[in-house]
C-alpha cells in the first residue's frame, strides 16, 4: 500500500483525531468502497460482487472503518467447514499507515473465531511485502504459491495461513496487537472480543 498526501480535511469528511468506527458494512456504504476499490486494486469488485456478498450472511462478515461519515476502509471474510478465508482487506490511499488494516483485520478474525473457524487463509501479492508484515503480525505463516495468480500482471499470490486460531495463545496475540493500538476503535454492530455484538459501545479493535 503506497501513502499517498492527505488532503485537507473537508467537513463531514474523516479529519486528524477523529474516532475510527467500525460497522458492518451496509449497501450505503457501497459507494465509498467501491471508491477506494478502484483506487487500491488493478481489477476492483463489482457492485453486483459486493451486493451478492452482503445478500449472503451464512458465514460472511464485511465491515468498513469510519472517520466521520467517511468510509477509510474496510475487509471481508467468508467462512466454509471450520476454514476462514480472508477475502479483501482495504485502505483508503490518503488513510493507509495509520493502523487501519490492524484494526479491520482485528474485527474479521474475530469473527471468524465467533464462526467456528480453527484455521483462517489469504492471499497476498507476493511483491506486498508491508501486507505480509501486518498478516505475519496476525500469526499467518506462507504456506504455498499460487503462481500467475493476478491477472493485471501474473504476479504470483502467497498462500497465509493462521492456524489453531482458537487456542489461549492466539487469543493473547491478538489481544497484543490490540493493546498496541494508539487510540481504542469505536464498534458498532460488531462483534467483541468474546464473540457478543456490541452496539454503540467503546472497544480497542
Amino acid at each position: 500500500m503506497a501513502a499517498t498526501t492527505r488532503p485537507d480535511p473537508r467537513p463531514g469528511s474523516a479529519a486528524a483525531g477523529s474516532p475510527v468506527v467500525i460497522t458492518p458494512m451496509r449497501r450505503r456504504h457501497l459507494r465509498q468502497v467501491l471508491r477506494i476499490d478502484h483506487q487500491v486494486y488493478p481489477r476492483p469488485w463489482s457492485l453486483g460482487l459486493y451486493l451478492g456478498e452482503l445478500s449472503t450472511t451464512d458465514g460472511r462478515s464485511y465491515v468498513v472503518a469510519r472517520q466521520g461519515t467517511e468510509v477509510v476502509g474496510y475487509a471481508g471474510l467468508m467462512v466454509l467447514a471450520g476454514d476462514a478465508h480472508v477475502t479483501t482487506v482495504a485502505v483508503a490511499p490518503a488513510h493507509q499507515r495509520q493502523g487501519l488494516a490492524t484494526r479491520l483485520m482485528l474485527v474479521v478474525v474475530r469473527d471468524a473465531l465467533a464462526f467456528g473457524a480453527e484455521r483462517v487463509t489469504l492471499e497476498v501479492r507476493a511483491s506486498n511485502r508491508g501486507a505480509q508484515s501486518l498478516y505475519s503480525r496476525f500469526g499467518f505463516a506462507p504456506a504455498g504459491v499460487r503462481r500467475a495468480y493476478y491477472v493485471d500482471n501474473r504476479e504470483d499470490a502467497v498462500i497465509m495461513w493462521a492456524i489453531d486460531v482458537g487456542s489461549p495463545e492466539y487469543a493473547e496475540r491478538l489481544a497484543r496487537i490490540e493493546a498496541a493500538l494508539p487510540t481504542p476503535s469505536v464498534l458498532q454492530g460488531v462483534r467483541s472480543g468474546d464473540g457478543a455484538r456490541v452496539e454503540g459501545a467503546g472497544g480497542r479493535a
